[in-house]
Parts: C-alpha cells; sequence; structure tokens
C-alpha cells in the first residue's frame, strides 16, 4: 500500500517535472538550431523591426500619412524634409510605409487566425473518419485547389465587394485547402498508431482524440506551411490592393500605393518602387524565417 502510494506522488510530482523539461530542452535545442542559421535570424531580425515599425508608427511618422500637399507633390526623396519623397497628391512616403505595415500585418493576422484552423478541423476530421466524409472533403478541398489563389480571391471579392474586411475573408477561403491537406496526411498516418488504439481502449471519444492527441502532432507542419505562405498572403493581398479591391483610398495600403505610382513610374520611380521594396522585403524575411522553421521543426531532416 505504501509502494502504490509512493508510485501515484511520483506520477503526480516527478512524471510531470521530467515531461517539462523535457520540452524545454525541445525548445532551447530548436532555438539554438535556429539561430545557427544566419538567413532565417535575418528573417526574424527584419520582422521583429516590422513589427515594431508598425506598432511605433505614429512615433516614428514625420508626416500625417492623409494629408495632401500638391504644392509638394512628386518630390524626390530627400528634397523638402520627406525621406522617400512624396507621391502624386504630395503625401509623405515614408509615413504612409510606417502605416502600411499595420495594414499588412493586420492582413496576415487575420488570415493566419482563419486559414490554418479551418484546414486543421476540416483534415483531420477527414483523414480520421474516412469513407464517404473524407471523400466529400477532399473533393471540395480539389475544387478550390483547381484555381489560382489569386484568380479565386478575386472572383470571392468581386462577388463580397471591395474592402479590407472582404479582402482577408477572400484570402483565407483560398488558404485553407494547403493546410487541410497537410493536417489529412499527418491524421493518415497517426490513425492506426498503437497509442492511439491504447487511447481508444481506455474509453477515449473520436473528439478527445483528434483535440487532444492528433491535432498537437500536426502544430509543427501546420507552422512551417503558415511561416511560408505568409509571404504569398502579403502578395495576394497587394495584388488585390493594386486592382483596387483591398484597403480602399486613402489607406496606405502597399499594393495601393504602387498603383498609384505605376502612372509616373519613368520620371517618379520612387512612388511605386519604394513600397515594392517593402512587400519584397517583408515577403523575403518570411520566406527566411520559414525556412529556418523548417529545419527546427521537420523531423524528418534530423537524419538527413
Amino acid at each position: 500500500m505504501t509502494a502504490d502510494t509512493g508510485m501515484r506522488a511520483w506520477l503526480l510530482t516527478e512524471e510531470p517535472t521530467s515531461r517539462r523539461h523535457a520540452r524545454l530542452a525541445a525548445w532551447y535545442k530548436g532555438w539554438l538550431t535556429l539561430r545557427s542559421n544566419t538567413l532565417a535570424m535575418l528573417g526574424l531580425i527584419v520582422l521583429a523591426f516590422l513589427i515594431l515599425v508598425a506598432i511605433f508608427a505614429p512615433l516614428l511618422a514625420t508626416h500625417d500619412p492623409f494629408a495632401q500637399d500638391l504644392g509638394q507633390r512628386l518630390l524626390a526623396p530627400g528634397e523638402g524634409g520627406h525621406l522617400f519623397g512624396t507621391d502624386n497628391l504630395g503625401r509623405d512616403i515614408y509615413s504612409r510605409l510606417l502605416y502600411g505595415a499595420r495594414i499588412s500585418l493586420y492582413i496576415v493576422l487575420l488570415v493566419v487566425m482563419v486559414a490554418p484552423v479551418v484546414g486543421l478541423i476540416v483534415g483531420t476530421v477527414a483523414g480520421y473518419a474516412g469513407g464517404w466524409i473524407d471523400i466529400v472533403l477532399m473533393r471540395v478541398t480539389d475544387i478550390f485547389l483547381a484555381f489560382p489563389r489569386l484568380i479565386l480571391a478575386l472572383a470571392f471579392v468581386a462577388a463580397l465587394g471591395a474592402g479590407i474586411e472582404n479582402a482577408v475573408l477572400a484570402i483565407s477561403l483560398t488558404a485553407w485547402p494547403p493546410y487541410a491537406r497537410i493536417a489529412r496526411a499527418e491524421t493518415l498516418t497517426i490513425r492506426h498508431a498503437d497509442y492511439i488504439h491504447a487511447i481508444r481502449l481506455q474509453g477515449a471519444g473520436p473528439l478527445r482524440v483528434v483535440t487532444r492527441h492528433i491535432w498537437p502532432l500536426c502544430i509543427s507542419s501546420l507552422v512551417i506551411r503558415v511561416t511560408l505562405d505568409m509571404a504569398g498572403i502579403i502578395l495576394t493581398a497587394a495584388a488585390l490592393g493594386f486592382l483596387g479591391l483591398g484597403a480602399q483610398p486613402p489607406s496606405p495600403e502597399w499594393g495601393a500605393m504602387i498603383s498609384d505610382g505605376r502612372q509616373y513610374i519613368l520620371d517618379s520611380w520612387w512612388v511605386a518602387t519604394i513600397p515594392g521594396i517593402a512587400i519584397f522585403t517583408i515577403s523575403l524575411a518570411f520566406n527566411l524565417l520559414g525556412d529556418g522553421l523548417r529545419d527546427v521543426l521537420d523531423p524528418k531532416d534530423d537524419n538527413s
């Protein structure tokens, strides 16, 4: 009886503590691996800088991003106290670039909160249930995958109406199928594992098995995909803004800024080029960070 009590006490204290230490060791090892990747750290630094810029945009901006001054229109970078020059309405490009970072991060955050969650639910349900449920869900996924993402997003925005919220919804509706495919593949490899059978024998229902034991194993693959997809999300949002279907004027959205400056590209190159460089930089940073996270989170790379 004493031995049994001691074993229970160990299970309640030592075993959770050892698991916690193992998780901390795994996180620390992953951080060391990520830190050793110079390009991934460069991408992380750029993204951290962008987030800080977006947060402190009111303090960093030198002008009102919406204020027009036709007497100061199309000033070159450095002229008249404008670091990146002015656009065709005399608005300060530097200040508009700072506030545009907020819009880009807002779009990315909302899409990341919707698309992976929908894909995770659809993929795990299809993989775990199998049968006709799997067939129906995967055929719906195939229909979405059959169309180019930008074309499908344009169709949704055209149906829903222009605006940043509708653009976010349209991008989310086109972004979830790859996550569903990944979650389904992970679920198919897990659902017949011995420990899953043991959990079922203990009385766990399908909901508990999926949410407590399958979802956590799908997270790492989805995180890698999300990080790599963020560049595509930003490009899609910029494309919608360029076509006038995203954030509406006078919002300083980077795609809309490029659209405003395209007719001055030969004489006033900075109006369209500087927002384009911003889009290129943030997209590259997300891709570099995504490659680094793949090295950390993908167990297939450990023995390569």
